[in-house]
């Protein structure tokens, strides 16, 4: 008896193990289940930038962002808060009556601490213009994204490539001058 109670006691101290391992390994899962991925916190900042949902476009960034555009623009890369960011945009996407911005061809890499993401991108403006409606941007994106204190994916770095555009150039003039 003495031999088969000690057999027992392992094989219970075994089970707690096993069954402490797994409801360890379920909860890892549950909560990366909660947790967007990069390429979601990329997509819905578009998303949130197309509905004008400015409190969304800022949460989905960190701290400070190197914003990079140049080139498309010339101007050099900058470092941002996430209220720049939005001023800037709200000076001049609210005065199209419509813009739309369509991601594709992801690739996510994960280089701890961070995580890039990479995509194609087009962003299609539409404002009324005897000259033409609609002006697009082609190029792809290269993203950094860190995670947050609050264990949320944040964009640090969003980096356009600009591949061409095309349609009637004068409408983001334009569209500035509809907001004064």
């Amino acid at each position: 008896p003495n031999h088969r109670s000690f057999v027992l006691s392992i094989d219970k101290y075994k089970m707690k193990r096993l069954l402490l391992g797994l409801m360890t390994m379920l909860s890892l899962h549950l909560n990366a289940q909660d947790m967007e991925s990069p390429q979601s916190v990329v997509t819905k900042l578009f998303i949130a930038t197309d509905e004008k949902d400015w409190f969304a476009v800022e949460n989905s960034f960190h701290t400070k962002v190197i914003l990079d555009y140049s080139s498309m623009n010339g101007n050099p890369a900058t470092e941002l808060s996430p209220e720049q960011i939005v001023e800037s945009w709200k000076g001049i996407l609210p005065g199209f009556d419509h813009t739309h911005h369509q991601l594709g061809n992801f690739i996510v890499k994960e280089e701890q601490p961070k995580v890039t993401v990479f995509c194609y991108g087009t962003a299609t403006h539409y404002l009324n213009d005897a000259k033409g409606n609609l002006w697009t941007v082609v190029g792809t994106y290269d993203f950094e994204l860190i995670l947050s204190e609050s264990k949320t994916w944040k964009i640090s770095k969003m980096k356009f490539n600009f591949k061409f555009q095309e349609g009637n150039t004068t409408l983001p003039e334009k569209a500035m001058n509809n907001l004064n």
